[in-house]
């Protein structure tokens, strides 16, 4: 791919800027075509790879640093872009738009390469790089979307991309060469004494002959697929569907988690404040919905709205148990939420003995991670950052979400939510 010329990045720069002008940027969502450049040039500076924040979540630190990684063991200067691309962005969801600009807002010498967040194949450019063998560029890049499956995502291609381009000079692609067979001259024909008829009768029977071969090989081959499963590629949700997906259904919780944080609110206000063991309730449920909301107004990710949705169900069970014994009632026993994942809803039965490294644990779990278990298979946990929401080192990994604590609201009180 060649360099843009200087004429075209000052017609592609106009360009932008008069399609840019009529709309002020009065909003953070309409940047200019400059002002946007400026923004991923200035990222760039600190860290060499940009990830626009709507992909962040679906693209894990790990991968991001192999991509570092590969990138800077090329020796030179490489500067990767990924981010979405739409007609009606600051660069019209041109890839030669983001370079032009980003890399004149940059003024640096590299290879810049920027990839459609939602997509898979890269566009580069370079910027004053002699020791880069620019015929090399073609090839790694074909040859890295060929090794990559058509799922895989945008840092798995440009990693295999920068591989390729750290190694030695892949071989051109040739095409099969031709058969040159002699031909035959009219004397030949009379020497070999056969006619016309022959030919085209001995043609007739070769044709003939290669069907049935062709027939029973086919055959072959279907009789072989039956017996056999075909081994094809498992299907995966892409990064950026799974990351709005993500984003969805932590907007719905936090709706629906807002609502009753209004709701058991004005409830407690109007309950009457009762003596003994129903004030000691009360009490819990009051510290349940205050440190909900205090959750609520920092959450950071989905864990973070669940464990917020986990302190609201304490307190309304605490608050319909004070309510209870206001009245003169016997209170009901509710059970807890699922500790694998409080979206499958409340446990099931008794606690569950969960054995591991030598310790145990009794956690309140729902019938479907409890036959998981059983069954020797791993439950379909809440997902954190890095795996189940467990394999982390904050309150809600710790207490499995209140479950091996009692005083949960006192944690988050305290500010243990946050260490």
């Amino acid at each position: 791919m060649k360099c843009l010329s200087v004429v075209k990045r000052l017609v592609i720069l106009l360009a932008l800027l008069l399609a840019a002008a009529p709309l002020p940027a009065t909003a953070a969502g309409s940047q200019t075509p400059a002002e946007r450049a400026k923004e991923i040039a200035t990222a760039l500076t600190k860290d060499p790879l940009y990830v626009d924040p709507i992909y962040a979540p679906a693209l894990p630190e790990a991968k991001r640093t192999d991509l570092r990684a590969n990138a800077k063991a090329l020796g030179y200067p490489v500067y990767t872009i990924v981010l979405p691309l739409t007609p009606s962005d600051a660069f019209q969801g041109e890839e030669s738009n983001v370079i032009t600009l980003v890399s004149d807002a940059l003024r640096k010498p590299g290879l810049y390469v920027v990839v459609d967040g939602g997509g898979r194949f890269p566009w580069y450019d370079v910027k004053d790089l002699p020791q880069l063998d620019e015929d090399k560029l073609i090839p790694a890049r074909q040859r890295a979307l060929d090794d990559t499956g058509y799922d895989a995502g945008p840092t798995e291609v440009l990693t295999r991309f920068y591989e390729l381009l750290a190694g030695p000079a892949l071989p051109q692609r040739t095409r099969a060469t031709e058969g040159s067979g002699g031909r035959r001259s009219a004397g030949d024909d009379d020497e070999s004494g056969m006619s016309g008829g022959m030919i085209a009768l001995a043609i007739v029977l070769a044709v003939l002959a290669l069907m049935v071969v062709l027939g029973l090989w086919i055959g072959l081959r279907r009789r072989t697929s039956a017996d056999s499963p075909r081994k094809e590629k498992a299907f995966s949700i892409p990064p950026h569907v799974a990351a709005t997906v993500a984003a969805e259904r932590r907007r719905r919780l936090t709706k629906e988690t807002t609502a009753e944080l209004t709701r058991l609110g004005s409830e407690l206000a109007a309950l009457p404040t009762v003596a003994g063991e129903g004030l000691r309730h009360q009490q819990t449920a009051l510290d349940c919905h205050d440190a909900a909301g205090r959750v609520l107004d920092a959450s950071r990710d989905l864990v973070d709205v669940v464990g917020a949705m986990v302190l609201l169900d304490r307190g309304r069970r605490e608050y319909d148990v004070a309510q209870a014994l206001a009245a003169g009632r016997k209170p009901g026993v509710v059970p807890a939420l699922c500790a694998f994942n409080p979206l499958h809803g409340r446990a099931s039965g008794r606690p569950t003995q969960v054995e591991s490294d030598g310790t145990t644990l009794a956690l309140p779990l729902c019938a479907g991670c409890r036959r998981a278990l059983k069954a020797g298979q791993a439950p379909a946990s809440l997902p954190g950052d890095d795996g189940p929401y467990w394999h982390g080192d904050d309150l809600w990994a710790r207490t499995f979400f209140g479950a091996l604590s009692d005083d949960l609201a006192g944690a988050v009180s305290r500010g243990e939510y946050r260490s």
